[in-house]
């Protein structure tokens, strides 16, 4: 912006100068130009006179005129009665002022001034005019400057501030009040938009929070109950196993609610924890092995490199793929997982087609959300780019999708050794 005011600031200044200061010359040399000639043509007359006294004492030479020279860029014609020339001063050439008079008692007498001459008169009456106009060219330039400077300012500290509250730096320290009507509008706006943030993020910690409480509570004595039933002596062997299963389901939960109230705070739970892919990958097939079962389908793992471990959150990312797999997927299920440079690769493939959806993993009003469905994908993109890693759908006609995390640094990887269990 400063830059473009200046460069403003600058044209106006050249074209207003080159208008005045060039008609200002135009005339200066006219006038110039004008004088020379009265000038030559006074002159002439009174050489005629003098040449006239000449002609009455004896007859006129060369020697007679050069006294009468102004200068040596001047010329004297005599043209006596009987037609006869007698000439002094500058060679003959190019002429620019020249005037003719009539001399007493017979011919006439021209006195001519070189174009050499003229322009020179002419270039020192319109010199000070150019250094005028250039002197105010290098003031107007300081002066677009500093105006540049004092006009941009306010909107300079409010680009910052606008910068700040994208960051999420909320609480912004504005003026109360701008001297420019259009940096009070956008001060005004962008004090409106942190109030506003500043609001919607209360309400969502409280609304985190007390969603939180009130499931944690049901949970905890839901818990309680089936731990106790499966305490039961009379609890047949086949029942307390899927009492034990449902428990563990039940504890998984309680983490995810935790782990969600912490990502509502700007926090990753477990972010700097990293854990083997291998046995990650097996208790996955292990959690999911019932319902692929119930669904008439498989999961396997395959292909997963040694000496891999990733953060302990990467499970979440892993149930939501497999939760979308079974529901919207077909086939058999195979998860592999294999490094790269800089990253671990982990794929989630399933036999069904590739969805051609763009938007699978942004939060969308379109998308039907009742019970958190069609929000798992956008949770799994938003939480492996927080463990800064990314989550991709890959090229093909079959269904892929590959999380891509951070490789551990040398020396903190984990033995998952090559495996191929089915489930």
């Amino acid at each position: 912006m400063r830059r473009r005011l200046v460069l403003v600031f600058v044209v106006l200044a050249v074209c207003i100068i080159a208008l005045y200061g060039g008609l200002r010359a135009f005339i200066v040399a006219d006038l110039v130009r004008s004088g020379e000639r009265s000038h030559v043509a006074t002159e002439a007359g009174l050489v005629a006179v003098v040449l006239g006294e000449y002609e009455g004492r004896g007859v006129v030479t060369a020697e007679n005129l050069l006294p009468l020279l102004g200068d040596s860029n001047e010329r004297i014609d005599y043209t006596r009665p009987d037609g006869q020339v007698v000439s002094a001063g500058m060679a003959d050439g190019e002429r620019d002022a020249a005037a003719t008079h009539a001399v007493p008692g017979g011919g006439t007498v021209t006195v001519t001034r070189s174009e050499s001459a003229v322009a020179a008169s002419v270039q020192r009456a319109v010199g000070p005019v150019t250094g005028l106009g250039v002197a105010l060219l290098a003031a107007s330039v300081l002066a677009a400057l500093i105006l540049a400077r004092v006009i941009s300012a306010p909107f300079v500290r409010l680009a910052a501030a606008a910068r700040a509250l994208g960051e999420g730096r909320l609480e912004l320290h504005l003026e109360r009040s701008y001297a420019i009507s259009e940096a009070q509008s956008i001060a005004t706006a962008l004090e409106e938009s942190d109030r506003e943030l500043r609001e919607r993020i209360r309400r969502g910690h409280e609304f985190a929070a007390n969603a939180s409480h009130q499931l944690r509570t049901p949970i905890t004595a839901l818990r309680l109950e089936l731990e106790d039933l499966s305490l039961w002596p009379e609890t047949p062997p086949a029942v307390a196993e899927q009492l034990g299963r449902a428990l563990a389901g039940i504890d998984r939960l309680t983490a995810a609610i935790q782990d969600l109230l912490e990502l509502s705070r700007g926090a990753v739970p477990g972010a700097s924890t990293r854990v083997p892919l291998g046995p990650m990958l097996a208790d996955a097939v292990t959690r999911w092995h019932h319902e692929a079962s119930a669904a008439g389908r498989s999961i396997r793992t395959a292909s997963v490199d040694e000496h891999v471990s990733v953060p302990a959150p990467s499970s979440q990312i892993l149930d939501v793929l497999l939760h979308n797999a079974l529901r919207h997927g077909k086939g058999q299920i195979t998860l592999s997982a294999a490094r790269a440079p800089g990253y671990v690769r982990v794929r989630v493939a399933d036999e069904g087609e590739r969805p051609k959806q763009r938007s699978l993993f942004e939060r969308s009003p379109q998308k039907p959300s009742p019970g958190g469905e069609g929000i798992g994908l956008a949770l799994a993109s938003e939480l492996s780019e927080a463990l800064g890693g990314h989550l991709v759908l890959d090229p093909g006609p079959t269904t892929s999708f590959t999380l891509m995390l951070p490789d551990a640094p040398a020396g903190d990887g984990h033995g998952g050794g090559p495996a191929d269990t089915g489930a």
